[in-house]
């Protein structure tokens, strides 16, 4: 279990290189956007970026590898989704872990992840299935080894493709910033509780939530969907009781031992 105070700054990331693309320039534009917001997303949920933590514009482009107008647009995307606080004229701010924020907007999450599981169930393709069975083959099979940085790819693409398969685009702007809330917690609770790095409990909820929509079983789905969110509420009982400030917020000064006895 890994119990270091995460860092303010991360080492600069090897970034592959695009030169010589063949694609036409305005693609390459927007798939750089995509890609900032997606590298700099999954720095925060990884605590690479600390809650709390300050940075500018230009730390971003020296960690991320990409320019100024990508790093904008994901930054500007990043404040929408409440991850990211701009501050004019004083740079940016990771948001803090705000875990009574969060557990109010786990009763959103539940509501609006209840219709996207039930559209998915009902309007998944032969493809959308395809892939939910391809990925729970996967969880099977590392169930026992993965870690939660494996687990989080896989749930971004499990997320990723309930959206899909619902086919509600609407839902979308508000469920995906969700998402990536949570998973940042996850990654804390998983990563600095005691006890809390086997991910068979988390891994078997998502299994429910795949088998039920996969097989177009809609109240098996619901059923795995509330006991997912049931099992993410169970984690603030833990993490209020036993994690130190400091780790959701790096402005607060640490208390010595990084959770409290």
């Amino acid at each position: 279990m890994t119990t270091d105070k995460p860092k303010l700054h991360v080492v600069k990331q090897t970034i592959a290189s695009t030169k010589g693309a063949t694609r036409p320039a305005r693609v390459n534009r927007v798939n750089h956007f995509q890609l900032a917001y997606e590298r700099i997303e999954n720095l925060i949920v990884k605590c690479d970026l600390a809650p709390g933590s300050e940075l500018s514009m230009q730390d971003l482009q020296d960690l991320i590898g990409l320019g100024r107008t990508p790093i904008h647009h994901a930054v500007n995307r990043l404040a929408l989704d409440t991850l990211i606080y701009v501050r004019p004229r004083h740079g940016l701010r990771i948001a803090p872990i705000d875990l009574s924020r969060e557990r109010l907007l786990l009763s959103l999450r539940k509501d609006i992840e209840r219709f996207v599981i039930e559209l998915a169930a009902q309007r998944s393709s032969a493809s959308h299935r395809n892939q939910m069975l391809h990925l729970n083959r996967v969880l099977r099979e590392r169930r026992d080894a993965m870690d939660i940085n494996e687990f989080n790819e896989i749930d971004r693409r499990i997320d990723s493709l309930m959206l899909s398969a619902a086919g509600e685009p609407f839902v979308e702007h508000t469920l995906r910033p969700l998402h990536t809330i949570f998973r940042r917690t996850g990654w804390l609770y998983h990563r600095q509780m005691p006890g809390s790095a086997d991910l068979k409990t988390t891994i078997d909820v998502h299994l429910a939530v795949l088998d039920a929509v996969a097989n177009r079983h809609i109240d098996a789905a619901l059923q795995a969907s509330d006991a997912l969110i049931a099992f993410v509420d169970g984690m603030f009982d833990h993490l209020e009781d036993r994690i130190d400030p400091s780790l959701l917020d790096v402005s607060i000064q640490p208390l010595g031992d990084p959770l409290r006895r």
